[in-house]
C-alpha cells in the first residue's frame, strides 16, 4: 500500500523483522521449558528495558493510551536465563494490559535492591484481582479471559521459583484501582 512511501515501507519490513524474531525467541523458549536453563549474570533493568521498550511500540494498536514506566536501580544485577525471564515480564504487562479496561491506565515497573535480593514489582492501574481468587492466579488453567489458557501466571511461578530460585506473588490489589506483583531475585 505505500510502496511509493519508502520510509513507511522500511518501517514495516523492520517490525516485520523484529515479529520473526519474537517467533524465533518463543520457540526458543517453549524448547527450555523442562531442562536446565543457563543462567548468565545480567543487568535487570536491561532486561525489563527489552521487554518495554517491545511493548510501546505496539501500545498504539491496542486501542488504549497505556503509560508503561520503568523505574529504579539501573545498574543492580541477578543471575538468569534472559530469554525466560523476559517471558515472565511480557506475561505480566500482558495481563496488566488486559485489566486495564479504560482507554488510559498505567503500567509502573520499579526495580530495587533489597539486601541480598533483587526486588521487581509490576504495579498496573487496571481492575484488580478479587481476594478471593489470589490463591489461583497461579494455578495451572486459570483464567478470568474467555480465551485465555490460564498457563500465563503458572508458567511464569515456574520459570521464577523454580528455575530462578526465586519467588513472585501477589503483593496487593485493590478492587478497581489495580495490582502489583513481586518478584524476588538472588542478586549477583
Amino acid at each position: 500500500m505505500n510502496y511509493k512511501e519508502s520510509d513507511k515501507v522500511i518501517d514495516v519490513a523492520e517490525e516485520i523483522t523484529n515479529d520473526v524474531e519474537k517467533l524465533n525467541k518463543i520457540t526458543y523458549r517453549f524448547s527450555k521449558i523442562g531442562s536446565k536453563p543457563q543462567m548468565q549474570k545480567t543487568v535487570v533493568f536491561e532486561e525489563l528495558k527489552k521487554v518495554t521498550d517491545y511493548f510501546e511500540r505496539r501500545l498504539p494498536q491496542t486501542g488504549k493510551s497505556v503509560e508503561l514506566i520503568i523505574e529504579g536501580d539501573k545498574e543492580v544485577c541477578a543471575e538468569m536465563n534472559p530469554e525466560l525471564f523476559e517471558w515472565v515480564i511480557e506475561n505480566l504487562i500482558k495481563n496488566a494490559l488486559d485489566a486495564i479496561e479504560e482507554k488510559t491506565g498505567t503500567i509502573r515497573i520499579g526495580v530495587s535492591e533489597v539486601k541480598k535480593n533483587v526486588n521487581i514489582e509490576i504495579t498496573d492501574s487496571g481492575k484488580g484481582i478479587d481476594l478471593k481468587r489470589r490463591k489461583d492466579v497461579f494455578r495451572p488453567g486459570y483464567s478470568t479471559k474467555r480465551r485465555g489458557w490460564g498457563l500465563g501466571l503458572s508458567l511464569a511461578k515456574r520459570i521464577v521459583e523454580g528455575y530462578h530460585g526465586g519467588k513472585i506473588y501477589v503483593k496487593s490489589s485493590i478492587h478497581g484501582e489495580g495490582t502489583t506483583f513481586t518478584i524476588l531475585l538472588k542478586k549477583c
